[in-house]
């Protein structure tokens, strides 16, 4: 078995928090990490028992939802909690930094982000990350480390299935068939 590399390991766990996010408009997860160790992980979501967008929708201003604390200053601020220092440290997030993270992170002592997905890039976040020697890199997740459509192929399998054996193929030719999808889908049912 072929052990998946560091920097898909640690952006599959931000896509794991981003799915405990709270907010309606974009699920974003981070996770913070030194010398291969996780120390520190968010999601974008409201204040400790606050009010919840998914529970009474986004409290937009200016076109921005100001109940949510992101992802990335979730795990910064879980670092300050516990008196975890972030300096040196590198953050792995799903989606590019807004602006106000990105000065966030500079300040921390992030030194180098790493994101999966492109998420309106602000030209003068990169010129700060470039000016605080932040070094940016993108890292997709690999679609099979974490398959988010895995009910869908589950569902789309088994419709196959249903369609060919009333096709008039022989059981024969459609257990084979039927044996692998299982194996293949085994737990998700």
């Amino acid at each position: 078995m072929k052990r998946i590399s560091w920097d898909q390991y640690f952006m599959a766990q931000s896509h794991l928090l981003a799915l405990r996010s709270t907010c309606t408009r974009l699920a974003v997860g981070a996770t913070i990490v030194r010398d291969n160790r996780i120390i520190a992980g968010g999601y974008n979501g409201s204040v400790s028992g606050g009010v919840h967008c998914i529970d009474e929708g986004c409290y937009v201003i200016d076109g921005h939802c100001v109940r949510t604390i992101h992802a990335e200053m979730n795990a910064v601020i879980q670092c300050a909690k516990f008196g975890i220092p972030t300096n040196g440290a590198e953050i792995y997030v799903t989606h590019f930094p807004c602006l106000n993270c990105c000065k966030g992170l500079i300040q921390s002592g992030i030194k180098k982000v790493y994101y999966a997905e492109d998420y309106k890039n602000h030209p003068y976040a990169l010129e700060l990350f470039e000016n605080a020697g932040v070094q940016v890199e993108q890292v997709e997740l690999e679609e099979m480390i974490l398959d988010f459509n895995s009910q869908e192929k589950l569902d789309l399998t088994a419709e196959l299935l249903r369609k060919l054996s009333t096709s008039g193929l022989e059981e024969a030719e459609l257990r084979p068939l039927y044996e692998k999808a299982s194996k293949l889908f085994a737990g998700l049912k």
